[in-house]
């Protein structure tokens, strides 16, 4: 069974969960990815091709008339490769609503086409024109759409909302990461048998073995019980201002509160700036983007709560797998599965410094519940969800189309 996937790049963690799945007995993996960078992948992802096990064809990616990317010889592809399946994310599935033609020739020779979206963002399908006029999703700028009105306003929305309900009807499974996408799809007539939740997740056993190795090295810090770690691009939607506002608050209570913040990208300066100008640079360390998961598995072993004050998502598992507790608020719906309040984490409510400020001064106070908590993380990702459980959905998946 080959599978071709059409994807936006070739970030580290994703080129691990596709070699992990190449080795699935019966099963080739193909990526499509652009030869330029990717305009749909986010500010500071990390991309690379180093340990790739599968075929990889990078083609060139461009705008299409309808105003978002696709990419320029991927019919020659798709005929040169034949797959069984094509797997697209978003916004590559608007091709087979956009270039009915392709469709049409990719159905003729009964390749099977699968959805993948998280999809944390997309509203239900009668509430889509509010949604959409009242600002929509957020941007990885942590800024809502402009709030627009007005009949030509109603009708783009409209035909933007029937374009959705025409994509997600014309693939015959849905690979998403949290529950409630059963119900989202649903409102646009998917029906539920072909809505497959595998959620997500690094190579776990590739971090498992990496802790093993790790866990009798010297530390990589000094060590210090109350210490904080993000982990993440440096956009604005990840909230670490809001992170390094709430450590500074911290200080006042815990004079060794430490927050180490693992990433790089654009808000990198100023958030610096905003630790000088805070009075914190003793508390708080930028310790710049970590790829190699020795290193980034000693930061989490030397800390003692991952934040995640903004979006994220296999952060949690990383952390999680490591043996820290999370704490969260509204993230991209991975979160949902993994973080059990009081069990293994706490969310506090959404851009609210206070009561995110509560649930840290909580957990630092109780170090012993704390540890216990990071406890249960590990053990969630060791028999619940983990790289085995999440390949095992999208062989199920790929069974079902296939046989369909």
């Amino acid at each position: 069974m080959k599978v071709l996937f059409i994807a936006g790049g070739t970030p580290h963690y994703y080129n691990l969960v596709l070699n992990k799945l190449n080795q699935f007995e019966g099963i080739e993996v193909v990526l499509v990815a652009p030869n330029n960078g990717g305009k749909t992948v986010g500010a500071g992802v990390h991309q690379t091709q180093e340990g790739i096990e599968f075929k990889l064809f990078h083609l060139e990616e461009y705008q299409t008339y309808y105003g978002k990317m696709f990419f320029r010889g991927i019919e020659e592809l798709i005929d040169k490769e034949l797959p069984n399946i094509i797997i697209s994310s978003w916004p590559y599935q608007l091709a087979w609503v956009f270039f009915p033609l392709l469709y049409w020739k990719i159905r003729r020779k009964g390749i099977k086409l699968i959805s993948k979206e998280i999809p944390f963002q997309v509203p239900y399908y009668n509430k889509a024109i509010e949604y959409y006029t009242k600002g929509g999703g957020i941007s990885e700028d942590n800024q809502a759409q402009h709030k627009q009105y007005g009949f030509f306003t109603k009708l783009k929305y409209c035909v933007t909302t029937e374009v959705r309900k025409l994509m997600v009807n014309r693939v015959d499974a849905h690979i998403n990461y949290f529950d409630e996408a059963i119900n989202i799809h649903g409102s646009y007539g998917v029906p539920k048998e072909k809505i497959f939740i595998t959620a997500n997740s690094p190579d776990t056993d590739l971090l498992f073995k990496v802790k093993d190795r790790i866990i009798n090295l010297r530390k990589i810090l000094p060590e210090n019980p109350y210490r904080l770690i993000h982990v993440g691009r440096l956009v604005k939607w990840k909230r670490v201002d809001m992170l390094i506002d709430v450590t500074q608050k911290l200080t006042e209570k815990y004079p060794n509160i430490e927050l180490i913040v693992v990433g790089t990208g654009p808000e990198e300066e100023h958030l610096k700036h905003q630790v000088i100008r805070l009075g914190i640079l003793n508390h708080v360390r930028f310790v710049g983007g970590i790829y190699d998961t020795e290193t980034l598995g000693r930061y989490f072993m030397n800390a003692s709560i991952y934040v995640l004050a903004g979006m994220g998502g296999l952060s949690i598992n990383e952390a999680m797998t490591f043996g820290l507790p999370v704490v969260c608020s509204v993230a991209d719906g991975t979160e949902r599965r993994l973080v059990r309040e009081n069990q293994n984490g706490y969310y506090f409510e959404n851009g609210n410094e206070n009561s995110l400020y509560n649930i840290l001064d909580k957990m630092l106070n109780d170090l012993p519940k704390t540890k216990q908590m990071g406890l249960e993380s590990e053990r969630i990702i060791m028999e619940e969800i983990n790289i085995h459980t999440v390949l095992k959905k999208y062989v199920e998946t790929f069974e079902y189309v296939v046989n369909k």
